[in-house]
């Protein structure tokens, strides 16, 4: 390491780490990493972040308290990433700079607001401010999750069951049906067209659907792929609006934290629109802030987005003309909140009505076309025999 720092310092380069380039080849282990797996999930991040906000609050040394840390954390990319972080503050860095090294883990609004608090000297503030919004975000997350586990469950069943019906019951009474000639009910006839593509060309199906799946991965992973489907999300029936709304809450939250810390307006504006975590909206965000850049305020701006009502644009002009436009922003987080908890408390009522529809369709074309047949040569039968 000396011999290349002193070659390098005689040409003139002044090398911030130099690091060892090992030769051994690349493990199980590193390539899981690389692709993604045991990244730290957002509650490993509200631990971290209460964790520095004791440290900072107590006046604890940054460095040991961090190493502290690395050793403590059971998550090994995070105990990685915060060994790293150790390395680069003793080389000098801040701790902003030290964090944003890991894109990864850390968002470039978690780095902002780490930033901001150590220029102002309220890194602990910064830290607790941090905590309570990834608890929140958390929260709601789990509880959509929760939600919506039930229809999902629901939905794979019954998908799994006529998918039983239409492979191996079926095909058991097509040679009876078939006596009925030209007769059988269309309720049969649709059971047993899908039956025989199912068995006949199920391994050509499944390759198309496979095909298929990964045509469509690979447009969502294009911008306008991306774009077009999180527009298409919004207005899915009941889902669309929880989710414009989980967003929006997080994202006036997001915004009155970061203006609170002391964030310039146009550069929270321009965080907010790249953790959004939706294309289309992202996008609106980017059409405020750039209407801000111009000199309109938020209120004019956001009603030029189209994404807000006019209750909440109606709060950010109070807000603006009061000077409590911070306060006035977490409120609407809060409006957006309580919007949230009404709907995913009652989503499962909303969403049994389409299940019960779906499933009884279902169910009483599989009945048609079961018993119809077996009427029609009971009836044939009868008849004869009279």
């Amino acid at each position: 390491m000396d011999a290349v720092a002193a070659r390098l310092l005689n040409l003139g380069i002044t090398p911030l780490q130099i690091d060892a380039d090992s030769d051994r080849s690349t493990s199980l282990e590193e390539l899981l990493r690389r692709l993604g797996a045991g990244r730290p999930s957002t509650v490993d991040l509200v631990l971290f972040s209460r964790q520095m906000y004791a440290i900072t609050k107590s006046g604890l040394p940054l460095l040991r308290g961090l190493r502290g840390l690395a050793e403590s954390t059971h998550n090994v990319v995070m105990r990685d990433a915060l060994h790293d972080v150790l390395q680069s503050l003793e080389s000098g860095r801040d701790l902003a700079s030290s964090l944003a090294r890991h894109p990864t883990i850390f968002t470039s609004l978690f780095i902002s607001m780490v930033r901001v608090g150590e220029s102002t000297g309220t890194l602990d503030n910064a830290f607790l401010r941090l905590c309570d919004y990834l608890g929140q975000d958390q929260d709601v997350q789990d509880r959509v999750k929760a939600a919506l586990r039930y229809p999902i469950i629901v939905v794979i069943m019954i998908a799994l069951a006529v998918g039983v019906i239409t492979v191996f019951v079926i095909p058991n009474f097509a040679p009876l049906f078939k006596i009925l000639g030209n007769d059988i009910p269309w309720p049969t006839r649709v059971i047993m067209g899908a039956s025989d593509l199912v068995v006949h060309h199920g391994v050509a199906l499944v390759i198309g659907a496979l095909l298929a799946a990964t045509g469509i991965n690979r447009y969502l992973a294009t911008p306008a792929g991306r774009y077009s489907w999180d527009r298409y999300k919004l207005k899915i029936p009941v889902i669309g609006d929880l989710i414009r709304q989980s967003i929006l809450s997080r994202v006036t939250r997001s915004l009155s934290i970061s203006l609170e810390a002391g964030l310039p307006m146009i550069q929270a504006l321009t965080l907010l629109s790249r953790s959004a975590g939706n294309e289309f909206l992202a996008e609106r965000l980017l059409r405020l802030r750039d209407a801000v850049e111009r000199g309109d305020s938020l209120s004019r701006a956001a009603t030029t987005s189209a994404i807000f009502p006019s209750l909440v644009l109606q709060m950010m002009m109070v807000g603006e003309e009061s000077g409590e436009l911070t306060r006035l922003l977490d409120e609407i987080a809060g409006f957006y909140q309580r919007e949230v908890d009404y709907r995913l408390k009652n989503l499962t009522a909303l969403i049994e009505p389409i299940l019960i529809v779906g499933v009884g369709g279902m169910v009483l074309i599989l009945a048609l076309g079961v018993f119809l047949p077996m009427w029609n040569m009971i009836a044939k039968v009868g008849h004869t025999g009279g």
